[in-house]
């Protein structure tokens, strides 16, 4: 069964692998984030729930729409930034008047 996602007021129905959407515009934004692996019901329904949270949208599910929580993010600053130097430690520490 096709998943169905509601965003900014447009319903886009992702099935196979592709997004099917009235709007040109979301369905690029759409496209860009499709996943071709997910062919089974299940893997549908979790990249559906993931491009609904990922811009603010609604998700169709058996009991009705229900807004659809933020992904985490794929990336962190934690991932890129070195560790923490000594206070002391710094780009123009040459200049600092020492003790």
């Amino acid at each position: 069964m096709p998943a169905r996602i509601r965003i900014y007021g447009h319903e886009a129905v992702f099935a196979q692998g592709h997004w099917a959407c009235p709007d040109d515009s979301l369905q690029a934004m759409l496209e860009a984030l499709a996943d071709p692996r997910a062919v089974s019901p299940e893997a549908e329904q979790a990249h559906a729930l993931y491009c609904a949270g990922k811009f603010g949208g609604l998700v169709h599910t058996p009991y009705g729409w229900e807004a659809a929580a933020h992904p985490e993010p794929e990336i962190r600053l934690e991932d890129f930034a070195p560790p923490k130097a000594p206070e002391r430690a710094g780009w123009l520490s040459f200049m600092r008047k020492r003790r």
